[in-house]
């Protein structure tokens, strides 16, 4: 398969390195196996001289259309940056680019911000895609007909592929080479390069730094964390803030991507994780602390969202402002 990887000016070079290094290692895999290599590279747009350079590429650039076109990170790290990033020439001719690739029957694939010049080329209209979490509410406003889910770490709808934050690239290198060479294959580059398994942007999502696009959910993220422990439910953030279940919910969900149940869910994660990091206290005391009347309840939530319970501290007497905390719980719905 004939692969371009579009690096126009500005394109992140980690992102790029990233891309070339793991269908190089596929390839290397395969040939060591006796097998024709999977991946054809060349690398197009305004950078192409200098990400060829870059990465060491030294064979000669297949000739021929492009089954699969890749687009990096771009290093816009902010909804400004983004805005003005879309608006230079290279990146309009970069969209032109996707658009005719798709349009021939290429296969599309981005990571991180690349995934706004997917979009903003139209092919993500009615798919589900995700990007960088901490993009997602500018994402939603951008783009609105696109279901974007920013849980996963690498989402794919028909011929398009999308991954998260900038070493998402990884993931999406390593599900693609999956899908056209083999998991077999993918699942050696991941040794090669000493990989671990990720399957979720969650573990990494900072719900604060989300919540600060908006006053009111940045004023209920607030009053939560220090009401933890109470137990409270999805109907006192909402009193608190003074704003209907309705409006409230709405809010958030266009703030963070998330219902006000998950939204409260990711508040007591956050703060258990860091619970377990830092002190001695046990799983029962941890879950009553952030709200939880059962341990089995913040267990399972872990699991759900791909969360690896920390390593903590031996065991010890624990806590007792945490131990305390277990007379004071209530059950709750987030």
């Amino acid at each position: 398969m004939i692969v371009d990887v579009l690096t126009p000016a500005g394109a992140s070079p980690s992102s790029v390195a990233i891309t070339f290094e793991v269908l190089s290692t596929a390839n290397s895999i395969l040939r060591g196996r006796r097998r024709d290599p999977a991946f054809a590279v060349r690398a197009t747009g305004d950078a192409a001289l200098a990400a060829i350079a870059f990465a060491g590429v030294h064979e000669p650039a297949p000739r021929g259309p492009a089954g699969l076109v890749i687009v990096p990170g771009l290093a816009l790290a902010s909804e400004a940056a983004v805005n003005e990033g879309l608006a230079r020439p290279e990146l309009v001719a970069a969209c032109r680019t996707l658009t005719e690739a798709a349009a021939s029957g290429s296969e599309i694939a981005a990571s991180c911000s690349g995934v706004f010049l997917v979009a903003r080329a139209g092919l993500l209209e009615g798919r589900r895609a995700t990007t960088s979490w901490w993009l997602a509410p500018a994402f939603r406003r951008m783009f609105p007909n696109v279901r974007l889910d920013t849980a996963p770490l690498v989402v794919r709808d028909g011929t398009v592929t999308t991954a998260g934050a900038a070493m998402a690239q990884l993931d999406l290198m390593l599900a693609l080479v999956a899908r056209h060479a083999g998991a077999d294959i993918a699942a050696d580059c991941a040794r090669y390069l000493v990989v671990d398994e990720r399957r979720s942007q969650l573990p990494y999502m900072a719900i604060s730094l989300l919540a600060a696009s908006d006053v009111h959910v940045a004023q209920a993220e607030g009053w939560a964390r220090s009401r933890l422990h109470e137990g409270i439910r999805v109907e006192d953030l909402s009193a608190a803030v003074g704003m209907a279940p309705r409006t409230f919910a709405r809010r958030v969900e266009s703030a963070t991507g998330l219902s006000p149940v998950r939204f409260l869910q990711r508040l007591r994660i956050e703060r258990a994780l860091e619970l377990m990091a830092t002190t001695r206290a046990s799983l029962e005391a941890v879950s009553h602390q952030v709200g939880y009347a059962e341990p089995s309840t913040l267990r399972r939530l872990l699991r759900a969202e791909g969360v690896t319970l920390p390593r903590r501290p031996p065991p010890g007497r624990g806590d007792p402002s945490l131990a305390a905390a277990s007379s004071r719980v209530r059950a709750g719905d987030g």
